[in-house]
């Protein structure tokens, strides 16, 4: 029996995994300044982080009965390589185009494609409360990001094909949201993210392979290996172990409510170690959306 107060650790953690996940996208930027690509970037932060599932998921499925279907395997396949490898691989080469802060405002979308898609396939409709928190999370975003629109020098086709390529990923993301939420109660959710990170590291890996060209993986400043191993850890072994535990216990359309604190931390965190700018506006912005998350927290204790 779900309680308020397990409602709130749930959203605690999903706050954390959501602030956490959203660091990436600063770590990927002062990659970069290395001269690296986003292949090879992406292939260094699973590398770091398939070890951690793969003992994660012998540990923790040694004593578990295993009651999954070859046709819970293909979709666990299926699902992981949307979420975790074509969804990094798409946001990685956007971000080579497009700042940190206007990747995460497109990224944010993901939201409303969670419930859309939830929608459409499980026929489960949106409730009022979560179409007010979304209305009230999008007022913020909007109010956050307005000047960074108005402000930015890049060229107009860099923003475009960045941006397109964040909006794939915001799609693919979404998309594995929202089977995570059908299969994480028949596998568990550390079973779950540990077998679809392992697939996803396994599909970065045969991407290199297949188009590394002349990149050597060892080549490259050690700076870069250690921005690598951070990325694994910090922002998707223990990210992604919260947002699964999240997800089980409040669901994945709330859990990508709570996901507007993302472009919020993005901003501070790119204003800190990029550099990025943070007006006054943005501020007003943020404090907007973190209205939106205590509302949809204050709906969900009293469940």
């Amino acid at each position: 029996m779900k309680t308020p107060n397990n409602n709130l650790i749930a959203i605690s953690v999903a706050v954390i995994g959501v602030v956490f996940f959203s660091a990436k996208a600063v770590m990927v930027k002062l990659a970069y300044q290395y001269d690296i690509e986003a292949v090879p970037l992406l292939l260094l932060r699973m590398s770091f982080a398939l070890p951690v599932y793969l003992i994660i998921a012998l540990v923790k499925g040694r004593n578990k009965k295993n009651n999954l279907t070859c046709n819970d395997y293909i979709w666990l396949l299926v699902f992981g390589l949307i979420g975790y490898y074509l969804a990094s691989l798409f946001d990685f080469l956007g971000l080579q185009y497009i700042k940190a802060s206007l990747e995460r405002i497109i990224l944010f979308i993901y939201p409303t494609l969670v419930i859309l898609i939830t929608w459409i396939f499980f026929k489960k409709r949106p409730s009022r409360e979560q179409i007010i928190a979304i209305v009230i999370s999008y007022v913020g975003i909007i109010i956050a990001f307005s000047q960074e629109l108005i402000i930015s020098e890049q060229d107009d086709a860099q923003l475009i094909l960045g941006g397109g390529l964040i909006l794939l990923s915001a799609i693919t993301y979404a998309s594995y949201l929202v089977g995570s939420g059908y299969l994480i109660p028949k596998v568990g959710a550390v079973l779950f993210t540990s077998y679809a990170m392992m697939m996803a590291c396994v599909g970065v890996i045969i991407h290199f392979s297949v188009t590394g060209g002349d990149h050597h993986i060892m080549d490259y400043p050690v700076q870069v290996y250690w921005i690598g191993f951070a990325m694994a850890i910090i922002s998707t072994v223990i990210p992604s172990y919260l947002i699964s535990y999240a997800i089980k216990q409040i669901g994945a359309s709330n859990v990508s409510i709570i996901g507007s604190l993302g472009p919020v931390s993005t901003i501070i965190l790119a204003y800190l170690f990029l550099g990025e700018l943070f007006t006054l506006i943005q501020m007003a912005g943020s404090l907007v959306v973190i209205v939106a998350v205590i509302f949809i927290s204050r709906q969900n204790r009293k469940a």
